[in-house]
């Protein structure tokens, strides 16, 4: 089985804190919770959370509708995204083909739509669908468009998880619009994690971005919540403007889109959320 549980390459995705997450699960007495994601995009901390057995069902939401609509199919039509996934050559002609496909989501249904999101994940630099395909025209380097797209695991990856589709809820709604349907719902024994699009580059790495005013909206909305919550962001001064009286952490993470680097991020928390020992963090603010 691979390694990692979601089929997407995500650039910024939270799986590598998977540690970190979890110890916070546990310290707040939250294990077998409902763990909710408003940004889910590759799924990849939410997928680890629940087949490890951290929590007890997700819910995971995303805006964009090719994501969705791949999410969609892995639950919903396995069978025919599998063999969408045999039956289609990794070629720079078909990238041509699912590029177009990608862009154009009104023209096409939700299984064609979300495959091209996969095909375009696996085949671009560092998962990013507004990149380019790895390799270059020539593809004459250690590195063709093919590498990243093993069939076999993927097909182990979407299976597994269709093994626990029982326990997933999948939301194609905006951010807030998730809150408002679920802070009622899991307020009770609920966990959210909140990674919006980054506030310096997430016009670069995002189909999705947000402006500043969406960033205030959002902190004005998390603010409001009655779940219990965790925050992650780029360390941006910006950021933590937003939310001054809360508790504010920096922790390093792996970065991979483009070269393989660390650096420090953002956690905030909501004030009924504890942060145990045994997490290598520093508390800046207040």
């Amino acid at each position: 089985m691979p390694s990692t549980p979601s089929p997407l390459r995500y650039p910024g995705g939270k799986s590598s804190v998977l540690n970190m997450v979890s110890e916070i699960i546990h310290t707040n007495n939250l294990s077998g919770c409902s763990y909710a994601e408003p940004y889910a995009g590759g799924c990849g901390l939410a997928l680890n959370l629940l087949l490890k057995g951290h929590v007890e069902n997700i819910y995971l939401n995303d805006y964009d509708i090719s994501i969705w609509s791949f999410w969609h199919s892995v639950l919903e039509m396995p069978t025919q995204l599998i063999q969408k996934i045999i039956d289609t050559p990794v070629t720079i002609d078909e990238w041509r083909k699912q590029r177009h496909i990608h862009s154009t989501p009104n023209e096409h249904d939700t299984l064609t739509l979300g495959f091209s999101t996969l095909f375009l994940n696996r085949t671009n630099r560092s998962g990013i669908i507004k990149a380019g395909f790895i390799g270059g025209a020539a593809q004459d380097g250690k590195y063709k468009i093919d590498c990243r797209f093993g069939k076999k695991g993927l097909i182990e990856r979407i299976e597994k998880i269709q093994n626990h589709k029982d326990k997933i809820n999948l939301y194609n709604l905006d951010a807030l619009e998730f809150f408002e349907k679920t802070d009622s719902l899991l307020s009770q024994d609920g966990f959210y994690c909140i990674d919006p699009p980054y506030y310096k580059k997430g016009h670069t790495l995002y189909t999705n971005f947000y402006k500043h005013d969406d960033h205030v909206e959002l902190a004005r909305k998390i603010s409001d919540l009655e779940t219990k919550w965790i925050l992650t962001y780029d360390n941006a001064t910006e950021i933590k403007s937003l939310y001054p009286s809360l508790k504010q952490y920096l922790f390093n993470l792996n970065y991979s889109a483009g070269v393989k680097r660390k650096g420090t991020e953002l956690l905030v928390v909501s004030n009924d959320i504890s942060i145990g020992t045994k997490i290598n963090i520093s508390k800046v603010a207040p």
